[in-house]
């Protein structure tokens, strides 16, 4: 499950990261309400973790934007502001919990847990390609009924070409997205073409209509095609 936090305190925003990527959750974070904002329109978020007081804009007006924009993407705002006055104003502007500085972290854990159980349809918790079937919370894959079984980084690259079937997916992306390596850093097409390899074997293998593509000279896609 991917997670925005949207947070401009440093050593909180760290912690935050660390605490929920132990967790098992893909963590991005955003240190400045315009950057956060960004991020929210241009990349695709399980929940968002949304700070109130924020450089550029603030966390009450990146909500109210987003939601007269129809995104339903579950908020939990997490803020120093503790009055009866701000969590009312933070609900009614579309916020789906309200969880005040200092936080024990379990506390924080369950209530992530509670929002993406509730707050999403459950059709966005399952992805799926053909007869391929890959459900996000269990972490569990399908191909014609039978289990397959995948590492933690060959789950990662196929959710990530399952959310992007039918668009080329280049090697700089898988990087980027995937991997989490900075641009400019060295290159990792060798590994990610073994990789590849190793999940096209794992999810094609058998298989009369093939999903995952080469593009010579592009990259991949993922795509159900003829036999």
């Amino acid at each position: 499950m991917r997670l925005l936090i949207i947070e401009d305190e440093l050593k909180v925003a760290h912690a935050l990261e660390s605490g929920l990527t132990e967790e098992h959750y893909d963590v991005v974070v955003s240190t400045s309400g315009e950057d956060g904002f960004f991020k929210l329109n241009a990349e695709v978020f399980d929940l968002v973790i949304l700070d109130l007081s924020l450089p550029g804009r603030d966390g009450i007006e990146i909500l109210d934007t987003i939601r007269k924009r129809g995104l339903q993407t579950p908020v939990l705002i997490l803020t120093a502001r503790d009055s009866i006055a701000d969590r009312v104003l933070g609900l009614e502007t579309g916020a789906d919990d309200y969880l005040v500085k200092p936080f024990a972290f379990p506390e924080l854990v369950a209530r992530i847990q509670a929002l993406l159980r509730r707050g999403r349809p459950e059709s966005v918790l399952k992805l799926q390609a053909g007869d391929l079937n890959v459900d996000l919370v269990t972490r569990t894959v399908t191909r014609g009924g039978q289990t397959l079984s995948l590492t933690a980084r060959e789950f990662e690259l196929l959710e990530y070409l399952v959310r992007h079937q039918g668009h080329a997916v280049s090697r700089e992306m898988l990087a980027r997205d995937v991997w989490k390596v900075e641009p400019g850093l060295t290159p990792l097409d060798n590994v990610i073409d073994v990789q590849m390899s190793r999940l096209r074997r794992k999810i094609d293998q058998g298989c009369p209509r093939k999903l995952i593509h080469t593009l010579r000279g592009v990259g991949f896609m993922l795509q159900e095609s003829g036999a």
